[in-house]
């Protein structure tokens, strides 16, 4: 679990011309955390005008750029579609829907609608966000056959889930990964699955700052057995959940939602973590 020393990542903020920037597109200060808390991100977002690294003040389209390599890994520009690129409901052939807040104030900004979004292509769905998450992951779970998809993704859950995994790790669990069970949502989507026992209207999903996960190292489509007690249940969801309680009392900045749910007919276990600005718990129930 070793990070970046902060030299390599000074370096890197160098050669992408970040010394002078204040904060990235996603709120980090660029030399404390071009590669999250965790050192383990490789990408930031940017609307198309928003002065970016290596794009010498020009406006750039939407895309993904390759920027550097820092300690090895490649680490990328991804300049947003703007918001306004969504029409009645989609942009292009792929549908999307309303926000619940969409037009009008929430009077909370973690409800604000998205600055922009992700085209996600058969040929970049591979692309490393962080060191153990691709884009391709977090896209919503329909519309299968329809290319470009988009998604909204925070740098913050991406650090989140890194840093969950290495605590993971130094309690004596060695997962190579968390599986993402579901991470952004169109508000299309969302309001399918809306009800009693269901998801929130207001789901952090919508908001690319949530992820349901699980550790699948064996590739069966299920949690892994982290107590090896030889059952897969709520207590190796709890031991994930832990972990992500760790994470937040070492980075109040990441705090969010951390919800546990049991196995069903569909699904095994799993554990819901956000990003959301504020601590929210819950047990068998939520968003």
């Amino acid at each position: 679990m070793t990070r970046p020393r902060i030299s390599a990542v000074v370096g890197l903020a160098f050669l992408l011309g970040l010394g002078s920037l204040g904060a990235d597109p996603a709120g980090f200060h660029p030399l404390a955390s071009l590669t999250g808390l965790s050192g383990r991100l490789r990408a930031i977002f940017a609307l198309p005008h928003e002065r970016v690294p290596g794009a010498d003040g020009r406006e750039r389209k939407p895309g993904i750029y390759d920027l550097a390599r820092s300690v090895g890994s490649a680490f990328h520009l991804i300049v947003l579609t703007p918001f306004s690129a969504k029409v009645h409901g989609r942009i292009g052939e792929y549908r999307m829907g309303r926000w619940p807040h969409e037009g009008r104030s929430s009077g909370d900004s973690s409800y604000d609608t998205p600055k922009g979004f992700i085209a996600v292509t058969r040929q970049n769905a591979g692309v490393h966000v962080s060191d153990h998450f691709t884009l391709g992951q977090f896209v919503t779970k329909d519309q299968f056959e329809t290319w470009p998809k988009y998604v909204v993704l925070d740098r913050r859950l991406l650090d989140k889930l890194e840093l969950t995994i290495e605590e993971l790790q130094r309690m004596g669990h060695p997962v190579h990964g968390l599986f993402v069970m579901s991470g952004f949502r169109t508000p299309q989507y969302n309001e399918r699955g809306v009800g009693a026992g269901g998801r929130a209207a207001l789901s952090r999903h919508q908001y690319g700052d949530a992820a349901d996960v699980y550790p699948d190292d064996n590739g069966r489509g299920l949690m892994d057995d982290l107590n090896g007690d030889g059952r897969v249940d709520l207590a190796d969801a709890r031991i994930l959940a832990e972990a992500a309680e760790h994470v937040e009392e070492s980075h109040p900045e990441l705090v969010g939602g951390i919800g546990v749910y049991p196995a069903t007919s569909v699904h095994g276990p799993f554990v819901h973590i956000d990003a959301r600005g504020r601590k929210a718990r819950w047990g068998a129930s939520g968003e």
